[in-house]
């Protein structure tokens, strides 16, 4: 049996090294307390999955995941400690999608609103259809939220537009902006985020862990610090067999054979 045989809200298929993972809550990807517990088992597995090099997350039918189970919420009395065990899952799916051992391209097919948002925001590299979308909504439902991660991807002044006004960022703004790599019509999103998986699965899956992990450390770090971690990262990835397989290979001019190791 899989890690995935049961789950209810999301999709994993696994193929050529890569993870397609698609959310399918019908019919806007809403997340509760379901979805968030799914997505950090799926992606905490993924990073144990030496079958799985990279992973490519999108959503079911025309949403990417407009956040959260607003109607699942409205009206509804919450016992005692409730709001603090959602927010708990809820900031664990997000790391779990950025703390995954291997790097994730978000392939955003349609609007990703709110707690969506931050799932985009938690990948590492992301591409857009036409029908794609980042926004905060957060202000006309009686929420706030998802401006720490849009500030990974928006500058000053735009992140508090979206977060005071609801403004939604379109796929083709997104290229624009640099928010993401490559806005495409939607018959081309799947195609274009797969080849861009194909090629750094094509890649020594140590370098690519270390790489990730190094990426995230120094994000946060002084130029000194984060520079000086890199140079140990490099280190170490030195004494691993892919390494010289990659020295020797760029050296004799052939492709390179890597084990993983």
């Amino acid at each position: 049996m899989t890690p995935f045989a049961e789950l209810s809200q999301f999709r994993v298929d696994i193929s050529e090294h890569i993870a397609l993972v698609t959310m399918n809550n019908p019919p806007v990807n809403a997340q509760g307390r379901v979805f968030h517990e799914e997505a950090a088992l799926i992606f905490d597995a993924l990073s144990d999955m030496t079958e799985v090099r990279v992973a490519v997350l999108t959503g079911a039918g025309k949403c990417f995941s407009a956040g959260a189970d607003i109607k699942g919420r409205a009206g509804v009395e919450r016992p005692p400690g409730d709001i603090w065990q959602h927010n708990r899952r809820a900031r664990e799916c997000f790391h779990a999608i950025t703390e995954c051992r291997k790097p994730v391209i978000a392939a955003i097919n349609g609007p990703a609103l709110g707690a969506g948002l931050a799932v985009a925001a938690a990948c590492d590299i992301l591409i857009a259809a036409e029908e794609g979308s980042l926004g905060l909504p957060e202000i006309d439902v009686g929420l706030l939220g998802g401006g720490r991660h849009a500030m990974r991807l928006f500058s000053h002044s735009r992140i508090r537009r979206m977060m005071l006004t609801g403004l939604r960022v379109p796929g083709a703004e997104l290229y624009r902006l640099g928010v993401v790599e490559a806005c495409v019509p939607q018959a081309e999103l799947l195609p274009t985020a797969m080849n861009l998986a194909r090629e750094i699965a094509a890649k020594s899956p140590v370098a690519i862990t270390l790489a990730k992990h190094a990426l995230n450390t120094i994000e946060e770090m002084s130029l000194r610090d984060g520079y000086r971690f890199e140079q140990n990262m490099t280190a170490e990835l030195s004494k691993y067999e892919d390494s010289k397989e990659a020295m020797l290979a760029f050296a004799e001019k052939r492709k390179p054979v890597f084990k993983g190791r």
